[in-house]
């Protein structure tokens, strides 16, 4: 990409992210900062992602209805749990003020051969999500492996309603992939159903971000790609578009970075 094209990149990739922290060792004071980091000089991040026990602080940080959006994790990162148990976690998290949750299928099953388990889990998420909170159901792409069994993943959580699809939990040996972002984006065009795509894990970079941009409107088309269709995980990514759009300067202290 030329420095034209890389600015331009940017500044989409900007209105996608999900500015990311699922560390173990998160703090509130961590989450504070998240949420500053949130609004940059160029615009804000589409939301931030955040552990569930840091929704109602990042709200009150952020206000009711802001532009950042809040996104948490249920049934995270193992998608061990029981359904019971990741339904009373996505309502307190609603509760809380999430706008968007994260649901890590029961991936473990589904190699196993266990489809049901993942028709459920997103089912009964999805019903508690209503029309409070968009549902972005993650796969575990890199734990899957198999590319038929990406696409089934892809079409079983695309069947429960999902809003979002999504790759990954950031957590795994190996995150997003061009490969898994190429099976999972045919499987929305194939559906004919308004989902999203979320590629999480391992984007740093804007050329990293590109790549993916690219795949999405080869598949999808050139017009598809919005915040509402859709978005990056990402932790370290912001540090990169705000060096790109601010041409290598350091941004003044106060503007939010």
């Amino acid at each position: 990409m030329d420095s034209h094209q890389m600015r331009a990149t940017a500044a989409v990739a900007l209105t996608l992210l999900d500015l990311t922290n699922l560390k173990d060792d998160c703090t509130p004071e961590a989450v504070e900062a998240l949420c500053k980091r949130a609004r940059t000089p160029f615009g804000d991040v589409a939301a931030i992602c955040i552990w569930p026990r840091f929704v109602a602080q990042a709200r009150a940080i952020l206000g009711a209805g802001a532009a950042v959006r809040i996104a948490t994790v249920v049934n995270f990162p193992s998608g061990d749990l029981a359904v019971a148990d990741v339904v009373a976690e996505t309502r307190q998290a609603i509760s809380d003020g999430a706008d968007e949750i994260d649901l890590v299928i029961p991936y473990k099953a589904l190699i196993g051969g266990n489809e049901q388990a993942v028709a459920e889990m997103v089912a009964a998420v999805r019903g508690v999500c209503g029309s409070d909170a968009l549902l972005k159901t993650i796969l575990e792409t890199g734990e899957l492996k198999d590319a038929a069994l990406i696409r089934r993943a892809s079409e079983i959580a695309i069947e429960a309603s999902s809003n979002f699809i999504k790759t990954s939990t950031g957590k795994a040996a190996v995150n997003a992939t061009l490969e898994a972002a190429d099976i999972m984006l045919l499987a929305i065009r194939d559906s004919r159903r308004p989902v999203g795509f979320k590629p999480a894990g391992g984007i740093g970079s804007v050329v990293d971000a590109g790549l993916y941009l690219r795949l999405a409107a080869t598949i999808m088309g050139d017009d598809w790609v919005m915040p509402s269709t859709f978005r990056f995980g990402a932790s370290g990514l912001l540090d990169d578009i705000l060096s790109v759009l601010s041409n290598g300067k350091s941004l003044a202290t106060g503007t939010g970075y």
